[in-house]
């Protein structure tokens, strides 16, 4: 898929958009447009009926953005949550140096093998095989430009946050962006909190940060949902909410923004439970991507290694998908022991121990989270979607949504403006919205320029009024997928959208 189509056609159709865009827009920040509300809404509400109403082991609370500075004191955010930055003094371009990567060949004289080498050298965002890719073609030029020097079989590879490396040989980095070289500056640490004041006095005693994540507001929490919410462990805390990182480098399209929301749950258990709901968890998120139609062969779940592993976690898992710029991850579900609840006891002051009845023990529960971005759901959900086809021997564009997450369950035409048949039609919609099945009329142009302008936004069905239904009181609907169609009573057509979007019903013809 290209990632510049999908990009335009969420600009065309109001997906998304760039944020304040009349004002030139500000990096890292997007806003969602008609149709791309619709999609991130029924992306969360998705998540927060699978994961929270439907069960009895779980809870919900909507968190303050902005906390006491000592919950970022105790999370360890304050001390350690920083990147690696970069600059080049050239272009003033800001990169996080841990993503950079340089590849340098050293090239020997074919000529006189002892004398001097030299050193051609590439650089760019990503691992040594994303730069050499990347650089494929000024690689090629540069052997045709250098008939005469020896090409090493191997070279070097250089990541950009590595401390050691010597000054000469950091002098050769290009800059990821303008190709520069001896500009790019060492490598300094980089909160990526953004601070704000409470109150009329901007000084450190006014200071506080915008949230960078959901959970410490759970965490904060948690003695007062178990004083007031009458809950036994195994039980869950779920939390759908913006977060905001100052992101060094935010790049590809929504992935990595300065300003997203999360779909975040802190599942407490017991000590010797909690491997066995790590691997619940963590099999029960990826069955969740694929059921609402990330495709498997996309979409992987991948176990850390030790290396990767913070000191706390005793296991993590990422649920990474395939998106058009890279493999990249979606969600992380992370076994994080007794870390936080014991942080949070420490700092506060306050008993967060948890008295089991049945056991007749206090200890500190541990925790198990699935944490995934909305965004970034929303995002892999419209790369899935979006396909380029053929009907009839007329090619389309059409975003292939489940209709659970489609932002428009189903259109409704009347095939011309009279006879009654626009009333018909617009009475349709209104029964739909009645039941909450969001639905949209248009009675404005040939059927199949509508059937196409629907398939574009991903409206799974389309309702017609026609002549027939002057007659027997029956329309079509048509499914977007097959463009198949088939007849159903007027008054039987809002059960059957419903049907076909709760999947109880599978749309067959006649």
């Amino acid at each position: 898929m290209d990632m510049d189509k999908l990009v335009s056609l969420c600009k065309r159709r109001g997906f998304i958009f760039p944020s304040s865009e009349i004002y030139g827009g500000i990096n890292g920040f997007w806003d969602y447009g008609p149709l791309g509300v619709e999609l991130k809404r029924n992306v969360k509400e998705a998540w927060w009926h699978d994961h929270v109403t439907s069960r009895d082991d779980m809870v919900g609370l909507d968190c303050s953005i902005i906390m006491n500075p000592k919950v970022w004191e105790a999370s360890g955010h304050l001390g350690g949550f920083s990147d690696p930055m970069i600059d080049c003094r050239a272009c003033k371009g800001r990169f996080r140096a841990d993503q950079a990567t340089a590849v340098v060949f050293a090239l020997g004289s074919a000529e006189d093998p002892a004398s001097k080498p030299r050193f051609f050298v590439v650089g760019g965002i990503g691992d040594r095989d994303d730069v050499l890719k990347a650089n494929e073609k000024g690689i090629e030029k540069a052997k045709k430009a250098n008939k005469t020097a020896a090409w090493p079989e191997t070279s070097e590879t250089i990541r950009l946050d590595d401390a050691t490396i010597a000054d000469d040989r950091y002098a050769l980095i290009p800059c990821p962006a303008c190709g520069q070289a001896g500009t790019i500056t060492r490598p300094r640490s980089f909160n990526l909190m953004f601070k704000t004041y409470v109150g009329a006095l901007e000084d450190d005693s006014s200071v506080a940060y915008l949230r960078p994540e959901t959970a410490q507001g759970i965490f904060a929490n948690f003695k007062n949902v178990v004083d007031t919410g009458r809950v036994k462990l195994p039980f869950g805390i779920a939390q759908t909410g913006k977060s905001f990182r100052n992101e060094i480098n935010p790049r590809n399209f929504t992935f990595r923004s300065r300003e997203f929301e999360q779909m975040e749950i802190e599942f407490f258990c017991r000590p010797d439970e909690a491997q066995e709901w790590y691997q619940y968890w963590r099999d029960y998120r990826f069955k969740w991507y694929t059921g609402l139609g990330l495709r498997s062969d996309r979409l992987r779940l991948r176990d850390h290694d030790s290396a990767e592993l913070a000191f706390y976690s005793t296991a993590t898992a990422d649920i990474e998908y395939a998106f058009p710029f890279g493999v990249s991850e979606l969600e992380g579900i992370a076994h994080r022991g007794d870390y936080d609840l014991s942080r949070h006891q420490q700092f506060s002051g306050k008993d967060l121990s948890y008295f089991d009845e049945e056991r007749k023990e206090r200890f500190i529960p541990h925790v198990i989270e699935p944490s995934a971005g909305a965004d970034r759901a929303a995002l892999a959900f419209l790369c899935e979607a979006f396909v380029e086809d053929e009907i009839g021997g007329e090619p389309r564009t059409v975003l292939k949504f489940h209709p659970r997450l489609a932002p428009v369950k189903a259109a409704v035409f009347p095939l011309v403006k009279r006879d009654g048949m626009p009333e018909i039609a617009q009475k349709i919609v209104a029964d739909l919205k009645r039941k909450k099945i969001n639905a949209f009329y248009d009675e404005k142009g040939a059927i199949g320029r509508r059937y196409r302008r629907q398939d574009e936004a991903g409206t799974p069905f389309c309702v017609t009024v026609d002549g027939q239904t002057l007659v027997d009181q029956t329309v079509t609907i048509r499914d977007r997928d097959s463009s198949k169609q088939r007849r159903v009573a007027v008054d039987s057509i809002v059960a059957a959208v419903d049907d076909l979007v709760d999947g109880v019903e599978t749309f067959t013809t006649d």
